[in-house]
């Protein structure tokens, strides 16, 4: 498909709803703000907004530079600008996005049935949201039960989007969504920060910065958030930038994504930890403070059961919008590389990550290492090629061409070089990191 045939986005606003949509996800609305809690506050803060801005803009520059260059996503983009096995990674990434997808649409699931929940039990009907939250080991039926209902449900609603294309359904979509998004972020913040104790909340996420935290693990950790939180993986931005016209002006709207998804993780923090300060919760819960330490808050507040709502509610919103962009990948891929039409590969896929969620629906001791295999350390590695790609395989002339469409000022040639050499090692050493940790157990950095 060449670029008169492609679809485009139909406005800069879109676009930028899209592209920060996508960013969002789960990863800055509820992996920021308990990575905050880990790594003990401000100073990872501090260094996730560098990370941020001297490694994650960078790297999303070259994934859509990537993708509009080869016109295609991931399945096809590596082969068209020479990257050596090209085509096996293509394939390879593909099949790592149907994965990622099955246990990413299960989680969505549990989001929208805590959202569910708040409402039910407002009106009297009491259920139990976590019921639907896997067993640690075994098998409950009831949790299998729930979470085959309700991912089917968030895969059905996908499926009525991606069936209108991109114009029509992903970009008209997150025009709603993410200002949505914003309005709940803003309200749970203001709600947050008025409650008594909540400058303690304030003071430890923006205030605190301890010399102890200043170390090589909150380093690690925050160059590693900003890569998931901006789902760099070679994947999502790949095919969104495929539909990048000539006058999208990559380096200005790489940096506006990347504010607009700081914003929305800044948010969050906002709303959450003044809240647990108030009520004297511990910060640092881990991935269980949105699934349980906040229901615990919700429940003690005044109409608590409306907070609760609007946060679920503008937590699946985010996340929605980036399993949108998965299934986007899916569908762009055979699309663009079969006689299938969008409507039957939207169906086919549908089914296939659905047969493919059920094996992680069964117990965290599946899920969680589906997780960091098919989610943290292959999106790592996914970014880590998709840099290298642009940076090595394609001609430094095509690629500062490519960063300059739009633009009203040339690329600096200089910044050509961070791209080429720290970025990719920065990201390298995010996956060594990872490596050595969640496969082989070795803590580099205590």
């Amino acid at each position: 498909m060449n670029r008169s045939e492609r679809e485009m986005f139909t406005s800069r606003f879109g676009l930028l709803m899209t592209m920060i949509g996508v960013a969002v996800g789960l990863g800055n609305v509820w992996r920021f703000p308990y990575m905050v809690g880990k790594f003990g506050g401000a100073m990872f803060v501090l260094f996730y907004l560098g990370s941020v801005l001297f490694i994650g803009v960078p790297a999303l520059m070259a994934e859509w530079t990537l993708g509009r260059h080869s016109q295609k996503g991931p399945l096809g983009a590596f082969e068209r600008s020479g990257l050596p096995g090209g085509k096996f990674v293509g394939y390879f990434l593909f099949f790592v996005v149907i994965c990622a997808t099955g246990y990413f649409t299960n989680a969505l699931g549990w989001v929208a049935f805590f959202g569910i929940g708040e409402i039910t039990n407002a009106v009297g009907f009491n259920i139990n949201p976590s019921a639907i939250l896997p067993p640690e080991s075994g098998f409950n039926i009831v949790s299998f039960a729930l979470q085959l209902l309700m991912t089917g449900a968030v895969i059905f609603t996908c499926g009525l989007v991606l069936v209108r294309g991109l114009r029509e359904g992903i970009e008209k979509v997150s025009k709603w969504i993410m200002p949505s998004l914003l309005i709940i972020l803003i309200i749970l913040s203001l709600r947050s920060l008025t409650l008594p104790g909540a400058s303690a909340g304030i003071k430890w996420y923006i205030g605190a910065f301890r010399i102890q935290d200043l170390n090589a693990s909150t380093v690690a950790a925050a160059l590693g958030q900003a890569v998931f939180s901006l789902s760099l993986g070679g994947t999502f931005m790949v095919i969104y930038g495929s539909y990048l016209d000539r006058n999208s002006d990559v380096r200005g709207a790489a940096t506006l994504t990347a504010l607009g998804d700081t914003l929305a993780g800044l948010l969050a923090g906002f709303a959450i930890f003044p809240a647990v300060f108030a009520f004297g919760l511990k910060p640092g819960a881990g991935p269980e403070l949105i699934f349980e330490t906040l229901p615990k808050i919700f429940s003690q507040l005044p109409s608590g059961w409306i907070f609760g709502f609007l946060f679920f509610s503008g937590l699946f919103g985010a996340a929605y919008l980036s399993d949108v962009a998965a299934f986007e990948v899916l569908v762009a891929g055979i699309v663009d590389n079969t006689r299938w039409t969008r409507r039957k590969a939207v169906y086919v896929l549908c089914g296939v990550v659905y047969i493919v969620a059920i094996p992680p629906m069964v117990n965290f001791r599946i899920f969680v290492p589906w997780d960091l295999i098919f989610g943290s350390g292959m999106q790592t590695l996914g970014a880590l090629l998709t840099v290298i790609t642009v940076f090595w395989c394609i001609k430094r002339s095509e690629v500062i061409k490519e960063l300059n469409y739009g633009a009203k000022k040339p690329f600096p040639v200089f910044l050509y070089w961070w791209l080429k050499f720290v970025v990719p090692a920065a990201i390298l050493f995010v996956g060594l990191n990872w490596l050595l940790e969640s496969v082989f157990t070795v803590r580099l950095f205590e």
